[in-house]
């Protein structure tokens, strides 16, 4: 059954939509995957040397042990963000003739073969060998190895108990946050030391090897709880039941002053705020709007002005930037009933553009007061303004026509990749990096006026042809339209 699982999996890798990107994406996986191992092999054998050197008194190991806290800390840190529990695979298999316990067998142990199981073994093996070369119990270094493997693994299922826990939440990552900091807090400030227990304990197994059973007795009990967390999740109607709650709804009859894309537009905001990904959007909203005060208080910025334009670009721009580089993804899951219905593609994307334009003057006007750290913040803010306005807009909207992603509202929307591909990397260089070699050329050849003047020129060229670009990106997405409904059909 386990090659039969793994068969599937395969094809549905070689036959995706998107085969040619999923594969440059694994193999630029694969190089940083190298780049790691590379990494953590150099740590394992200047390891023992090192503590050695910074504590000639004491055992490199037992050091290295009082450190083993602050790794777990870590190491769960970053799998909640990067390590996903592949359900969605076995979803598909629950209308075959497979029993349950089979499916979620194969996910929990396919999720013990994840890359971040593997990496700390590029460490702990060569230190293990310089131990034994130092004329450390063999044996006993075996086993001390070996526990760490085990702890690794348990890392890995604990994580998946946090994430079923945390995905409850409007805010999935404030949980780890919590259980993190909570833990990192009481450790540093002495109340209960977390370091010592979890260093006394390895130490206690290379010490004495029976007492590894109790990190195969916890890693069992682990797996079992996930094993019950994830049976009760594969349940056809479990996983096609959504969540029944009291919806308010907002006024927006004032969308109709927009005409005939006013039904485009209050779908769109009613998606903006109904759902935990597109959420995200409306809270970047006020991290960009104060992203200026991270640099303009210091006085070192204030003597690169050339800067301020990439400051502006993205304060008056990050709706666009975070919300329009999904278009049209965010609609995926009813993208086919879309476009079977009698309706204008010029106008949904009309009201694409129009929610972007609409952020860009409104984020303008609240980041006015920018003006305190000097008028040419102002200026610059104005400038890049017109820039999003007459060519972001409509440079995100053509990037639109390539993507192939889907995107599941529902899934969470902190450090969530999903829907990401390399037409989101590439779009990064015309929407910020070109305006900012722009502004600079203007700028250091003749000074801050003429790079302001540069860019708001282009905008307003974006402006006045707007009906030409919008009809030759519409051609794009009407061409493109039978390969998005197709991408957006799979799972990816």
């Amino acid at each position: 059954m386990i090659s039969r699982f793994i068969s599937l999996e395969w094809k549905s890798f070689v036959r995706s939509a998107s085969f040619g990107k999923g594969l440059a994406l694994k193999i630029l996986m694969g190089f940083l995957a190298l780049y790691f191992m590379s990494i953590f092999l150099v740590l394992g054998f200047v390891l023992y040397p090192g503590l050695k050197k910074a504590f000639p008194d004491q055992d490199p190991l037992i050091i290295l042990n009082s450190m083993l806290f602050y790794w777990v800390l870590a190491d769960l840190f970053f799998r909640f963000f990067f390590q996903k529990l592949p359900v969605m695979l076995a979803k598909p298999l629950l209308t075959l003739p497979i029993k349950t316990s089979k499916i979620v067998n194969y996910v929990l142990g396919k999720s013990a073969l994840s890359f971040f199981n593997f990496l700390p073994l590029f460490a702990i093996v060569p230190f293990g060998f310089t131990l034994i070369f130092k004329d450390y119990p063999a044996f006993a270094v075996i086993v001390w190895m070996l526990s760490l493997v085990l702890i690794t693994l348990i890392i890995n299922y604990l994580n998946f108990i946090i994430e079923s826990f945390s995905s409850e939440t409007e805010l999935s990552f404030l949980p780890l946050i919590v259980l993190i900091g909570g833990v990192f807090a009481l450790n540093h400030f002495e109340i209960i030391s977390f370091a010592e227990f979890v260093g006394n304990g390895v130490q206690a197994i290379y010490n004495n090897p029976l007492y590894i059973f109790i990190l195969v007795l916890v890693l069992i009990g682990l797996y079992f709880y996930n094993f019950k967390l994830l049976q009760h999740k594969l349940f056809l109607d479990s996983s096609l039941k959504t969540k029944i709650k009291e919806v308010n709804a907002s006024d927006l009859e004032w969308t109709k002053n927009f005409g005939d894309i006013a039904p485009f537009m209050q779908l769109d905001l009613k998606l903006l705020w109904r759902n935990k990904r597109t959420k995200s959007s409306v809270w970047m909203l006020v991290i960009g709007l104060l992203y200026g005060l991270f640099f303009y208080p210091q006085p070192m910025y204030q003597d690169m002005p050339w800067f301020f334009a990439f400051i502006g670009i993205f304060v008056t721009g990050i709706f666009l930037i975070n919300f329009g580089q999904f278009i049209p993804a965010w609609d995926s899951g009813y993208y086919k009933l879309l476009m079977s219905q009698n309706i204008k593609y010029e106008q949904y994307l009309k009201s694409k553009f129009t929610l972007m334009a609409l952020s860009v003057v409104i984020l303008f006007v609240l980041s006015i007061p920018y003006v305190y750290f000097g008028w040419k913040i102002l200026l610059a803010h104005f400038a890049a303004a017109i820039y999003n306005l007459g060519v972001n807009t409509h440079v995100i909207l053509l990037g639109g026509s390539y993507n192939r992603k889907k995107i599941d509202l529902n899934q969470r929307a902190a450090f969530n990749y999903q829907g990401t591909g390399a037409v989101q990397w590439l779009i990064g260089i015309p929407l910020m990096i070109l305006p900012l070699g722009i502004f600079a050329l203007g700028y250091f050849l003749i000074g801050f006026e003429i790079g302001c003047i540069l860019l708001a020129v282009l905008g307003l060229a974006g402006i006045i042809f707007h009906q030409k670009l919008m009809a030759f990106i519409t051609t794009k997405y009407v061409q493109s339209k039978y390969k998005m409904i197709d991408a957006f059909s799979q799972d990816n």
